[in-house]
């Protein structure tokens, strides 16, 4: 396997009530989980594989007692540990500087509690980011970021929740800027730096198919391969020929609900892919697993990152994002 490109996997541990909350559902205020169940799904299926891969941990979850014993499994198991905010607030872009360093360090307290690991890594919730958030992720000591998913679909994802939900005209405002913006398509797959000043931030971006800028996380491939499994297969296929085509390790990303099927929860039938029964996405993602381990060798992120700075020749980018900080919000409001 020595000869195979680097593969690098994340999961973003998005609870229950983050996801009810994100759609404006009053009920995430009761914190409901399904961490109990999801874990040991997903450790079953990565110790079957002998994957070790990168969690990004919502800092909340870990104050929770529900959710202390799931969290902590997955660093007993050997996987990486990464921060993924406190609040799984999907608008960062909105918080001042204060804000987000104490959400950052309460996460960062939290996670160190249950899992006993200081973390280095961070992702935005909802891919949330802008240069204030890389600014205290660097101020910080962070190694890398990895927030940024330059994904052409991005605008219709946020248009097609718009479209979905019943939410307020302050819920539509704070969330104008989930996913990101058609701009944000524009930023390289493969990795590269952000200048903050004197200092430099490695940012390992989720992968998309390079070139055409459309998703390949697990997610979205088992949501076509609820229309036709033929379709899902080819369409993988064609997305690793790219990755290889541009010399593209890729960075592919994991979510709960990847794991979790119809029968588990009527709660989230809305979401893609939850309309399909446990064993037939747990068949679909053997498929795609399959494929990816004949072309690629698996790391977790920092493993990844440890071998892009060791390779060095990165190229950097200042930092310059669409959309309102929460400065401008301000302006905005008083006028």
């Amino acid at each position: 396997m020595s000869d195979k490109r680097l593969m690098s996997l994340s999961l973003d541990l998005d609870n229950k009530w983050a996801y009810l909350r994100t759609y404006g559902n009053s009920e995430w205020l009761q914190f409901p989980s399904y961490l109990d169940v999801a874990c040991p799904r997903i450790l079953k299926f990565l110790e079957e594989r002998d994957l070790r891969i990168t969690f990004f941990i919502v800092g909340k979850d870990a104050t929770l007692e529900q959710n202390r014993e799931p969290i902590a499994s997955l660093s007993q198991a050997g996987h990486e540990i990464c921060n993924h905010s406190f609040f799984h607030e999907p608008w960062l872009h909105l918080y001042t500087e204060e804000e987000f360093e104490t959400d950052l360090k309460k996460a960062e307290d939290a996670i160190e509690d249950v899992t006993g690991v200081k973390v280095s890594g961070f992702r935005g919730p909802g891919y949330s980011v802008n240069e204030m958030v890389l600014r205290v992720l660097g101020r910080n000591g962070y190694r890398f970021d990895a927030s940024a998913f330059p994904n052409a679909l991005n605008p219709l994802a946020r248009a097609y929740l718009f479209a979905t939900t019943n939410l307020s005209k302050e819920e539509r405002k704070k969330r104008k800027a989930l996913f990101g913006s058609f701009s944000d398509a524009l930023r390289p797959v493969k990795p590269y730096e952000w200048r903050l000043g004197a200092s430099a931030l490695l940012e390992l971006p989720v992968t998309t198919m390079p070139v055409f800028k459309v998703p390949i996380h697990f997610s979205y491939l088992i949501y076509l391969g609820g229309f036709s499994e033929a379709l899902a297969r080819a369409y993988l296929g064609f997305a690793i020929a790219m990755c290889k085509m541009t010399g593209t390790e890729p960075s592919l990303l994991l979510h709960p609900l990847d794991f979790l099927g119809s029968e588990d929860d009527d709660d989230l039938a809305a979401f893609p892919g939850m309309k399909l029964p446990l064993t037939r996405k747990l068949e679909l993602m053997d498929a795609f697993f399959e494929r990816l381990l004949r072309s690629f060798r698996p790391v977790t992120m920092g493993e990844h990152v440890a071998q892009i700075e060791a390779r060095g020749g990165l190229k950097q980018f200042a930092p310059k994002f669409h959309g309102h900080s929460a400065q401008q919000e301000a302006a905005d409001s008083a006028h």
